[in-house]
């Protein structure tokens, strides 16, 4: 284990810790009001730490077992991943008005959140074995069963996590090294079932968004429509408490949003609150961190010895990505708010703990890549001897 932990990207490790104990406390202070109606001030606090700590227990597990482990159970994984999102789609819990969860006691099961997770990890174990196919059945199969993770997912309905998925499957797609001129087949009939769909929606006068989420695709006037009785209203505090933070901020601790006035303060809104109470300067260097983390997967795919383990990473880049993105410009009223939480500064205990093991599956690639380097130098200097 002590091996494993020295062979480990400690900029990565570094920096990851350290945004999710920011985040814990950042919720702290997002949530004081909200938990104080519980009876219980630290009440969300609380519950994310006991979250974090189960997340660092797996993430150890995790990262101490082989990649050659996780290709025998991959296949399993997603097909318990799909037969979970038909089980809550069935039975699943109401929460947000989105039939998403599964009430476990303590924590609330959110298979399409682990979704992502399997998808990545899958097309990582199908396309290293199958990357030489040049059938167009065998290099689209991943795809179906994205499509189906997506289609169980927007049912529900949960727009964002669908998109997500839906992102993250496409991208690895398209950037996968196999058979050109099966992905140039599939990329036209997939344009063409999108020209479908639009066509019958258009038809139909129906729309992938509800009214209400169009409706706060304002970011130039992103309060006029909520003052004149419409909606809009978690996006007009949202730029409320940006206003209030200013460059420096009101102190942490301070805000005045979070007094019931900006729904889901801890969770979707966390970057609205960070805003008022520390300011732009800590949302500037927060995006640089992001940039940083980033920066770190990437590399670890770019060195990846095999395409599993490049998936792998890929994969988690794009994951956290999207999740920046469509939070962040849900928070400008540039693109609707979906519930997509921001990684590891909101509250949350099915998608911290999904990103714990994306993360570690990734330190898991980091290692694996520096033993076939140190046997290929071992090899090399018993060559010269």
């Amino acid at each position: 284990m002590r091996s494993n932990f020295q062979k480990m990207d400690k900029n990565l490790l570094f920096w990851t810790t350290l945004m999710f104990i920011f985040g814990l406390f950042m919720i702290f202070s997002a949530s004081s009001v909200e938990a104080s109606l519980t009876g219980v001030p630290y009440y969300y606090f609380i519950r994310q730490s006991v979250i974090l700590i189960i997340c660092a227990v797996i993430s150890i597990v995790v990262t101490n077992i082989p990649l050659k482990i996780y290709k025998r159970f991959a296949f399993i994984f997603t097909l318990i991943i799909i037969a979970s999102l038909v089980i809550v789609y069935l039975y699943g819990a109401i929460i947000n008005r989105a039939k998403s969860w599964i009430p476990l006691g303590f924590f609330n099961y959110q298979p399409s959140e682990f979704a992502k997770t399997v998808i990545i990890l899958y097309m990582a174990v199908y396309y290293n074995k199958n990357k030489d196919s040049d059938k167009p059945i065998v290099v689209f199969f991943p795809v179906i069963i994205a499509a189906i993770m997506v289609a169980l997912t927007f049912i529900q309905p949960d727009f964002g996590t669908a998109f997500i998925i839906a992102g993250i499957t496409g991208i690895l797609f398209l950037s996968i090294p196999i058979s050109k001129q099966s992905k140039q087949s599939i990329i036209k009939l997939g344009a063409l079932i999108g020209v479908i769909v639009l066509m019958f929606l258009l038809a139909t006068g129906k729309s992938l968004l509800s009214k209400g989420q169009l409706d706060r695709l304002d970011y130039r006037r992103p309060c006029a429509k909520y003052l004149s009785g419409g909606s809009g209203y978690q996006v007009c505090n949202g730029f409320i408490a940006i206003n209030n933070g200013g460059l420096w901020g009101v102190g942490l601790g301070n805000s005045t949003q979070k007094y019931l006035y900006l729904p889901e303060a801890h969770t979707d809104f966390i970057m609205a609150i960070i805003l008022e109470e520390l300011g732009l300067i800590i949302g500037v260097f927060i995006i640089i961190i992001y940039a940083v983390i980033l920066m770190s997967i990437i590399r670890i795919a770019h060195h990846s010895y095999n395409l599993m383990g490049s998936v792998i990473a890929y994969g988690t880049a794009i994951y956290i990505f999207l999740h920046i993105v469509i939070n962040l410009t849900g928070l400008l009223g540039l693109l609707p708010l979906t519930g997509v939480p921001l990684p590891f500064l909101s509250y949350g205990g099915s998608y911290a703990l999904n990103l714990s093991i994306l993360l570690a599956l990734v330190q898991r690639v980091e290692i694996e890549n520096k033993k076939k380097k140190q046997e290929r130098l071992l090899k090399e200097g018993k060559r010269a001897y």
